[in-house]
């Protein structure tokens, strides 16, 4: 069975030390949906994230 993950929309915010618990708490409450989220700090800006919705 293969696993396949979908990006559906990735967006570039400004870096706050709380936008972890954002994506934890969407995680958690929202799996059940086949969605999934991540947060990224930009490889080029530590001031910016990449938040990304996937489609599992």
């Amino acid at each position: 069975m293969e696993s396949k993950i979908e990006v559906i929309s990735t967006v570039e915010l400004t870096y706050q030390s709380d936008l972890y618990k954002v994506v934890d708490a969407l995680n958690r409450t929202l799996k059940d949906k086949n969605l999934m989220f991540g947060l990224a700090l930009d490889k080029e800006d530590s001031e910016k994230a990449i938040f990304t919705i996937y489609k599992t």
